[in-house]
């Protein structure tokens, strides 16, 4: 990258991750916070959780369109403004339905796609996997921090301040956007990074696209919802006063990211991605199993949360992997789409069903309904398809070459390591999916003339 790539790619990150910080702050407080406020039952607490990812799910895609439009960061600045307004409402609300409005508010400034969108103008088609990679990797730094600063500042400031503070995270995040964030010389859509309202369509019929999607949502929907219940049973069951719950979820998220790591490398290097794929979906059935069985136990729910998070990392870190590879070789942005909404959509099944189940059968019923849906994915992800290992290449085409597309596309299948080619006229660009080990780039210069 050089040097005005990497601004962008760390503004950008930063931005977002402090953005997720402010959102999951509250996920390991909450629960015990929302038992003071008026209204509330446990369904309640649940919708208060889970209600940001509906408002998402709703808006991310129509936010990223509008982008291509009307520009990206002042898009950007209306989702981060909503953001903070949703903050200020959650925080000013001493009743459950104050705060399930406030976070629908928060959710509604869905900048996802925007952001990505910006992040694809201000990078080179070659350093964007890696730009992408990074804002990913922020995003699960931002969760792990949040779970672990959530319990420390809620017992200095209390669950308002961290809504407080959210709000002004989102407000210098407006600040980083329009001071540091470099202005990117050209906005126009990247079909790798921006989902094509055209290619909907086919992205949801895809029915190995659609077993990733629906896995994801069940992940999402299997964590939120054991938010519902495990501040209860770390302070009830358990007897660890509430502002001592971040240490407790300390070691058990630095242990995880140790103990997935092995399993990216076997499902990657060793490509052997479907089973370590079953491997961890299994993971979260027995670890769901546990925490119902032994919830009165510190050492039992410490073991189940640890195997939780191992599965919950190294499927986050794959997932976006498998949807590149099975994606059309030119919607891997639209496939993209399409996962992260029924990641958010997953947050918001997970919250509502979530504080239903807590309220119907207590703490025990929440993980073995968590149990249950970890066990559907198995029986989902049995018949997954496995990509061949290939990689996403794309090339600029002079116009004399693109008179005629197909017939260059035929020149470029034949081209030793390239798999896949389409060529898209209106983007002069061509598509290719390619095996790095066999593919030589000057053997691609010779076809292009």
């Amino acid at each position: 990258m050089n040097s005005l790539e990497r601004q962008g790619t760390f503004s950008l990150a930063g931005i977002y991750a402090l953005r997720m910080l402010g959102l999951f702050m509250i996920l390991p407080v909450f629960s015990l916070y929302a038992e003071g406020l008026e209204g509330v039952t446990p369904m309640l607490i649940g919708l208060a959780l889970g209600i940001y990812g509906l408002t998402m799910a709703l808006f991310q895609i129509p936010f990223g369109i509008l982008s291509d439009r009307f520009g990206r960061k002042p898009i950007i600045t209306i989702g981060l403004l909503l953001f903070a307004i949703g903050s200020v409402v959650a925080a000013s609300s001493d009743s459950i339905m104050g705060v399930i409005i406030g976070r629908a508010i928060q959710g509604a400034g869905a900048i996802a796609a925007a952001m990505m969108a910006l992040l694809a103008d201000l990078t080179r088609e070659e350093h964007r996997t890696k730009a992408m990679a990074i804002m990913g990797v922020s995003i699960g730094m931002s969760f792990t921090l949040a779970l672990v600063l959530g319990p420390f500042l809620s017992n200095i400031f209390g669950v308002a301040g961290i809504f407080w503070l959210t709000a002004v995270l989102a407000i210098a995040g407006i600040g980083v956007l329009y001071l540091i964030v470099p202005e990117p010389e050209h906005c126009h859509v990247h079909r790798d990074a921006e989902t094509v309202p055209a290619q909907l369509k086919q992205v949801i019929s895809d029915g190995q696209l659609l077993r990733l999607d629906l896995g994801i949502m069940i992940q999402h929907a299997i964590m939120m919802a054991m938010f519902t219940a495990l501040p209860f049973v770390l302070r009830d069951f358990l007897g660890l006063p509430s502002e001592e719950h971040a240490w407790f979820y300390l070691p058990v998220l630095v242990l995880s990211v140790f103990g997935m790591v092995p399993l990216i490398i076997i499902a990657e290097k060793k490509q052997k991605m479907k089973e370590v794929f079953l491997i961890c979906v299994s993971l979260m059935v027995l670890a769901e199993c546990m925490l119902g069985l032994y919830h009165d136990s510190l050492f039992a729910v410490g073991v189940g949360m640890l195997l939780f998070f191992i599965a919950f990392n190294a499927l986050e870190a794959s997932l976006p992997s498998l949807i590149s590879r099975m994606a059309p070789v030119d919607g891997k942005g639209t496939a993209m789409g399409v996962y992260s909404t029924s990641q958010f959509f997953g947050a918001f099944v997970g919250g509502s069903f979530g504080g239903i189940a807590y309220g119907a059968f207590g703490v025990q019923g929440v993980f073995y309904a968590c149990a249950i849906a970890a066990l559907i994915w198995v029986v989902i992800a049995v018949g997954m398809r496995v990509p061949a290992y290939l990689s996403n290449h794309m090339v600029h085409l002079d116009e004399a070459l693109l008179d005629d597309g197909g017939s260059l596309a035929d020149r470029l299948l034949s081209v030793t390591g390239v798999h896949e080619a389409k060529v898209v006229i209106e983007d002069s660009t061509a598509y290719l999916r390619i095996d790095k080990q066999k593919f030589n780039p000057e053997d691609l210069d010779k076809v292009l003339g």
